[in-house]
């Protein structure tokens, strides 16, 4: 954490805005953590008096760029903060044309598909297609999903680099270890997640079915760039086990989706 401080003030533009340099820095800070944190540890990464950082907070606040949670009083980004970073997200050329095809994806399949992009708290979703019967579900743009226990989220447990991944990885075992989760088929070790991410990339697609979100099943697959890096993931969900068949019409149409957009070859989905 405070490598990654230092190499944000090393960045700062000579000639600008003191002022604004310092209030940019307490920002990059704050979206350092993976969640709500005190001013005396937020303090503490950025090498600031909690005095002077309650008052950048202050103004982040009434613009929207943080917020501050009721009941530990801890702070964290805000909505503005997040409309932001997945307007931002969204300008990629692979979002782009993926983001401009959804549609045309859903109505093939009459299924409702996200599309998602890596972020620090794992697959956000930045586009969101809703099928005619849409489902009753607790997120949407901007949501983050885990990368253990979401098809969006493992695709990129499989195909990013795992420096980008592990950390995120490792404090989702970690929380599921505290709180004694287990899930069948997931053996929540090293070896476990190695075996989850080559069976993932074996297929060339990721699915969850209902032990997760009860009542809902999804499979997704991703865009790859020319690293054969995930750029985004495109994701189907239902309430039907038949999205979760390989030679099924919804992975059918998953693939070609995936493989029109990719820079490198996908998986080509065997045909039913």
């Amino acid at each position: 954490m405070k490598d990654d401080i230092e190499a944000a003030t090393d960045q700062h533009a000579r000639g600008g805005i003191q002022a604004l340099d310092t209030a940019l820095l307490v920002l990059k800070g704050l979206a350092m953590f993976d969640g709500p944190v005190t001013l005396t540890d937020l303090a503490r990464a950025v090498g600031m008096p909690s005095s002077k950082i309650h008052r950048y907070l202050a103004s982040f606040i009434h613009a929207g760029f943080a917020q501050q949670t009721e009941r530990s009083g801890r702070y964290q980004l805000g909505p503005f903060a997040a409309a932001m970073g997945v307007a931002a997200l969204s300008q990629s050329d692979f979002v782009n044309q993926a983001a401009d095809a959804l549609p045309d994806l859903g109505e093939r399949t009459g299924l409702t598909a996200l599309l998602s992009v890596w972020s620090r708290q794992g697959a956000m979703v930045v586009r969101w297609y809703r099928a005619p019967s849409p489902l009753v579900t607790s997120f949407g743009l901007g949501s983050s999903l885990p990368l253990l226990t979401s098809a969006s989220g493992r695709v990129f447990l499989a195909y990013l680099p795992t420096r980008m991944t592990e950390a995120r990885t490792a404090l989702e075992m970690e929380h599921a270890h505290e709180t004694g989760a287990s899930w069948p088929g997931l053996q929540l070790t090293g070896a476990g997640i190695e075996a989850l991410v080559a069976d993932i990339r074996e297929k060339g697609f990721a699915s969850v079915d209902g032990q997760f979100v009860p009542g809902l099943r999804a499979v997704a697959a991703p865009i790859l760039n020319w690293q054969g890096e995930a750029e985004a993931a495109v994701t189907l969900i239902s309430t039907s086990d038949s999205v979760l068949r390989p030679d099924g019409a919804a992975v059918q149409a998953l693939g070609d989706f995936v493989r029109s957009l990719s820079s490198q070859k996908v998986w080509a989905p065997d045909k039913a």
